[in-house]
């Protein structure tokens, strides 16, 4: 604990950003969820990270094609379509680390030989477009009531050339960056999930990073209440 407090007070606190529902010395940039956007999903989010902004929509349990049956547990599959154009490598890539971070919280044994869909479009990507999605899938499959056995989240983290650390970078500062690392973490013990990286960083680094996005996800996660309960407090 002390060494994640120790973190959060290297972390260069973003401008109009240290103050609001995710608490006083948090530098992620603003958030913004609506659920129950989309008629046709089961379940469906927006998520807006800053000006990075993602749709989430998901189907199932649903009936499954034979070639993709799981005798003992529900097929999760993750489509990731970008604002323009086919989706390319970048997004595959993306859609596999999705994917791997759902099927570690997702109880599909609970419905076996079904399939489960996690369909995301890009709206907008500003920077952290990784976690954006995570996050955008999380909310969507708890509006579908998918079984879960914890929340999960993503943040994304960046280094600067003279080892400052920023957390939910914009694409400009990505860019910038001598390396950026994205986590998922569960909402339970603040576990790893996943995680990527590009860049050269040492191990201490890596470690500082994973402490700062633990303590990040502890304000992501508090969002996600507050989120929810606004929601339900209406209905």
């Amino acid at each position: 604990m002390e060494r994640v407090m120790q973190t959060e007070t290297k972390i260069r606190a973003e401008s109009g950003i240290e103050s609001g529902p995710r608490g006083p010395g948090c530098s992620l940039r603003n958030f913004a969820c609506e659920q129950n956007l989309l008629s046709r999903p089961d379940g469906s989010a927006s998520f807006l990270q800053g000006d990075t902004s993602v749709l989430a929509g998901v189907y199932g349990p649903a009936e499954v094609k034979v070639s993709k049956e799981i005798f003992n547990k529900a097929t999760l599959e993750v489509t990731l379509r970008p604002k323009i154009g086919l989706p390319g490598v970048a997004e595959k890539s993306r859609e596999r680390l999705i994917r791997n971070t759902c099927e570690a919280v997702v109880l599909g044994a609970l419905h076996p030989r079904t399939s489960i869909t996690v369909v995301l479009q890009v709206v907008s990507d500003a920077g952290s477009l990784l976690a954006c999605c995570l996050n955008a899938a999380c909310m969507a499959l708890v509006d579908a009531g998918v079984p879960m056995r914890a929340l999960f989240c993503g943040v994304t983290c960046a280094l600067d050339s003279d080892g400052t650390l920023l957390l939910d970078p914009t694409a400009k500062q990505e860019k910038e960056a001598r390396a950026v690392l994205t986590f998922a973490l569960d909402s339970v013990e603040r576990k790893l999930l996943m995680s990527t990286t590009k860049g050269l960083y040492s191990d201490a680094e890596l470690q500082q990073c994973l402490a700062a996005a633990q303590a990040a996800s502890q304000h992501v996660f508090r969002f996600y209440r507050e989120s929810l309960q606004r929601r339900y407090s209406k209905s």
